[in-house]
């Protein structure tokens, strides 16, 4: 069967490779074999391609870690789901080949009306997001939010779930024809990042109190971040899409007394919590309230062109079809 390797830590593009490998072994006690449809090339993918990642696997490894499939067969002991039932593929399982054996205690099991290439995205970005409403402040209904990089798969996400606790949103992006998109999509607020940004958000929000800030750029947007939090302010950290540490001057981090956190949905105090962050999740997605843009869908045949695609921006899906 087909797989995907990677050979060695560096360029995405040119050490993932496609191979042929050996069929799995039949499933043990509490395991399945899926059959995968569908899996994204995410940043955290290409970064443990580059070597930068907190994980790092012996090489060569199949890697991938995000996706969707059919359970094709079923070990002893399984009840937790049946041969057909389309799941998420879990933490720890690599996704990037034509069959994978998962244990079965961590399955996901993907409503039947919901699209299977929406369901592939649905446990990293949707969860990230869930955990980071739910994780850090206890927020009411009409509680306020900011986050940056509002345009990416966790920002639309936030959103999305978001509104439907009613909590409400500031989303700060880097170019203004993305502002009216997002808030078709449920933004209360959408400011581009720049330096009337706060004047912009006290007069779009009604000067509302703001305590709970989400970062995925660092560099200099943590501060701008962190200048529309009010006083007390807590920054989450959990991405660095620009590759540079974040920064936050004394201005923010000492005169607001503001505290900065880092998170991973991978910690282990939040593993235990996924399941329930994704059925809420997918109860949005569901509703048609949550749809992540897929930039392109690519065959395993066209792997590379598929690699360069995501590196150079938007979400790319491999189909394993």
């Amino acid at each position: 069967m087909k797989a995907i390797h990677l050979t060695s830590y560096g360029s995405p593009a040119e050490n993932l490779k496609l191979v042929d490998v050996s069929e799995p072994s039949a499933p043990a006690s509490n395991e399945v074999l899926i059959r995968v449809e569908y899996s994204p090339i995410n940043m955290s993918d290409l970064m443990l391609a580059q070597g930068i990642y907190f994980l790092r696997p012996s090489l060569p490894a199949i890697v991938g870690g995000e996706g969707v499939g059919t359970v094709v067969a079923i070990g002893e002991k399984v009840a937790n789901v049946k041969v057909g039932d389309r799941v998420t593929i879990p933490f720890g399982t690599y996704s990037w080949a034509e069959k994978i054996v998962a244990p079965s205690n961590k399955l996901f099991v993907v409503p039947e009306n919901m699209d299977p290439k929406q369901s592939s995205m649905l446990t990293i970005n949707p969860i990230t997001a869930v955990l980071l409403l739910s994780e850090f402040t206890k927020l009411q209904k009409d509680s306020w939010v900011a986050f940056n990089a509002g345009n990416s798969g966790v920002g639309r996400s936030l959103i999305a779930i978001a509104k439907s606790r009613g909590i409400k949103t500031v989303a700060i992006v880097r170019r203004p024809e993305l502002i009216d998109e997002l808030k078709r999509l449920g933004a209360n607020v959408v400011v581009v990042d720049s330096g009337s940004m706060p004047s912009e958000v006290v007069r779009e929000t009604g000067d509302a109190k703001i305590s709970l800030g989400f970062d995925a750029v660092g560099g200099a947007a943590t501060d701008s971040l962190a200048s529309v939090l009010a006083y007390e302010g807590q920054i989450v950290v959990f991405g660095l899409m620009s590759g540079k540490p974040g920064l936050v001057g004394p201005g923010n981090l000492v005169g607001k007394k503001m505290t900065v956190k880092g998170f991973w949905m991978f910690y282990e105090e939040f593993l235990e919590k996924h399941p329930a962050a994704a059925k809420e999740a997918a109860l949005v997605m569901q509703s048609g309230k949550l749809k992540l843009p897929i930039d392109g869908i690519y065959p395993l045949s066209k792997l590379k062109d598929a690699v360069e695609h995501a590196q150079r921006g938007g979400k790319v899906l491999l189909d394993f079809n």
